[in-house]
């Protein structure tokens, strides 16, 4: 608790642009985030007043980063889960737990664990050569596949995030390449999809949840580029079913805080993707565009407030995130000067990165009543600061 304010403390666990957000959202609260930080440099640090530097793989700087706040939680998923589950039996109110977010952070055991709850997933299995590999392929084939079910879809076990960790395998000999590298795999079968779909719900120690509007992301090179709300075309009932679905996993694998469910929309329905366990990028258009951002609902759950209002606060609202561009050209400040002389609209979030080619150094965001209209002024908004041209 913060003897000046009264008011509590909430560490959140790495300095990257989900923890810079997160403390603006915390301002509002009366409270300025704790943020532990590999580096002064990065994007939280740069903003938030109470900054701790180290790293979160060393127990002791978790352990004293700890004291004194109320509440403890991630903008990563990468804390080993054994010092996460020591904090907690030291008393530390640390959210996620270690027994949730191990599902986030290992794929093998997300998999084992959605399968045996009946959750809509790939056929996939764990495999250690070339010919487990092959053998899945021959089991997978179906339409969309050659005859003998290639290609597949292998994932690292660990570690991976914005297309890191996946391969999409064509043949055997891309198979042996993969398995020589020594990295732990699943491989999954190609799901044929219509589109990408995310669902995000946020869940409190007491139980309360709350679901948001089911969005379309947009994916190129692995990495999410847009994201639509609401997801359009999108019937209420498949809507209602990923909401659901999101908020059964919330509820099944005790998640305190946000968990976004990365889905595959299919001809036959819904299939489950991959699960994060913090504010994610599917849910960046909140700020603007829901009543309730993600960055305060997922303080408000991992504080054990209330629930804040969902709802959407327009009818079409286009988020597009702004990657860096080739260095040189007119600098980001002349860019913005045009952008928002252009389309005074557009809101702009930018996270004090380094630039460099394909990053992720922000986003923007649109709202309106045309989701085409609205989906174009988001686009061409980004393309400009990336870019510095239509």
């Amino acid at each position: 608790m913060d003897t000046r304010t009264g008011l509590p403390v909430v560490g959140m666990v790495g300095g990257g642009q989900l923890a810079r957000m997160t403390h603006q959202a915390a301002i509002a609260l009366g409270q300025s985030l704790r943020v532990l930080s590999e580096s002064p440099d990065d994007s939280a640090a740069l903003v938030a007043a109470d900054v701790r530097i180290g790293t979160h793989t060393d127990l002791a700087a978790l352990r004293e980063f700890a004291k004194g706040c109320d509440a403890v939680t991630f903008d990563h998923e990468h804390v080993p889960n054994e010092h996460i589950a020591a904090l907690a039996a030291e008393g530390v109110k640390i959210y996620p737990g270690a027994d949730a977010i191990r599902y986030a952070q290992d794929k093998r055991q997300m998999r084992e664990r959605l399968s045996a709850l009946g959750a809509p997933v790939p056929r996939w299995r764990p495999v250690t050569s070339v010919e487990d590999i092959t053998a899945f392929a021959a089991s997978a084939a179906g339409p969309g596949s050659s005859g003998e079910g290639w290609p597949v879809v292998a994932k690292a076990v660990r570690g991976g995030y914005d297309g890191r960790g996946v391969w999409m395998l064509d043949d055997a000999a891309a198979a042996a390449e993969l398995v020589a590298t020594g990295t732990e795999l699943i491989v999954e079968e190609r799901v044929p999809l219509r589109r990408e779909l995310a669902a995000l719900v946020a869940r409190s120690p007491f139980g309360q949840v709350a679901a948001y509007p089911v969005v379309e992301t947009v994916q190129r090179d692995g990495i999410c580029v847009e994201v639509l709300a609401p997801a359009p075309g999108l019937s209420e009932e498949l809507a209602v079913e990923a909401q659901q679905l999101a908020i059964d996993l919330a509820n099944a694998l005790g998640v305190v805080g946000l968990l976004a469910v990365e889905l595959f929309e299919t001809e036959s329905g819904i299939v489950v993707n991959e699960l994060a366990m913090r504010p994610h990028n599917s849910g960046h258009w909140t700020i603007e565009g829901a009543r309730t951002s993600q960055f305060e609902q997922h303080l408000r759950a991992v504080l054990d407030y209330p629930m804040g209002e969902t709802s959407l606060a327009a009818p079409a609202v286009v988020m597009a995130n702004v990657l860096g561009g080739e260095p040189g050209g007119m600098s980001i400040d002349e860019r913005l000067h045009h952008l928002f002389a252009a389309d005074p609209g557009a809101r702009v979030h930018l996270y004090g990165k380094q630039v460099r080619p394909g990053r992720k150094i922000g986003h923007v965001t649109v709202l309106g009543d045309d989701m085409t209209a609205v989906r174009a002024r988001a686009v061409r908004a980004a393309r400009w600061l990336q870019e510095g041209k239509e």
